[in-house]
């Protein structure tokens, strides 16, 4: 990890998610592979950090083992102090591909997971009808998935992982499979709920300017088995717009920064 590229988290800010020499090896037919390697990381709260590194770098897996769906080797990860052994109420996860039921409605995919967390109705009544508005879904709450467009299907999976309230919101390229435009408005969207709600954000992305325009730190991997090669500070002013923030010199900065470490320039 070079020296100059860290940019370390405030020391004063404690660390809401905490990574200690953390691997992960997965068996492949009679031998193994290791996916991750020794990695250490500190995610102060209300922090907003994007992942990038090549595919098969271990993005998803890191993701997967801070949401506690999978086993790791190493020191320790840590949510608030308390080690990970499983998902965790402070944090909810977002996939690529939406686990919306299509014989559910938007509102009632939207109930799902409070129900299962045993919400009491009255919140999850009230919590709904606000995080519809938030979306900009009034018009669809009683749509099926299939009436939905891929932008909206991915709306109400972001809608189902906020209205849990979590303190950690795990992305895993939530817009991957959408058209640039629409990826554009749904940054756009998860910026301005951050930028309300102050989640501590953790996304994977493939996209360097994605991971620029959202983000406070970028964290660059290794190709596998994947290490923090990276970790770059995104000092880009608040609130940010697409205009504004695309036309400022330092923006452009990070953008080749990273795309010089990502080995694309």
């Amino acid at each position: 990890m070079e020296s100059g590229a860290m940019n370390s988290p405030d020391p004063d800010r404690k660390p809401i998610i905490s990574l200690r020499h953390v691997s992960k090896t997965y068996k492949a037919g009679k031998g193994s592979v290791l996916a991750v390697d020794d990695v250490d990381l500190d995610i102060p709260a209300r922090e907003f950090v994007s992942v990038l590194g090549p595919s098969g770098c271990g993005k998803s897996t890191l993701l997967r083992i801070i949401g506690g769906l999978h086993s790791y080797e190493g020191e320790a990860v840590e949510i608030d102090g308390v080690e990970v052994d499983g998902p965790s109420a402070k944090s909810a996860v977002v996939f690529q591909k939406n686990n919306l039921l299509p014989w559910l409605s938007v509102e009632s995919n939207l109930r799902l997971g409070a129900k299962i967390r045993r919400v009491p109705e009255a919140d999850i009544r009230d919590r709904v009808a606000a995080m519809i508005r938030i979306l900009g879904l009034e018009d669809f709450a009683h749509s099926h998935p299939h009436q939905l467009s891929g932008g909206m299907q991915q709306r109400v999976s972001l809608g189902q992982a906020l209205i849990l309230n979590p303190e950690i919101l795990l992305l895993d390229e939530p817009f991957g499979a959408l058209d640039a435009l629409t990826r554009d408005r749904l940054n756009l969207e998860l910026l301005r709920i951050w930028e309300e709600q102050k989640q501590t954000v953790f996304l994977v992305t493939h996209s360097i300017s994605e991971a620029v325009f959202l983000s406070d730190r970028v964290v660059v991997m290794t190709p596998r088995p994947g290490r923090i090669m990276h970790d770059v500070k995104v000092d880009l002013p608040h609130p940010r717009s697409v205009k504004e923030t695309r036309a400022n010199p330092r923006y452009v900065e990070l953008v080749n920064q990273l795309s010089e470490y990502m080995g694309v320039v």
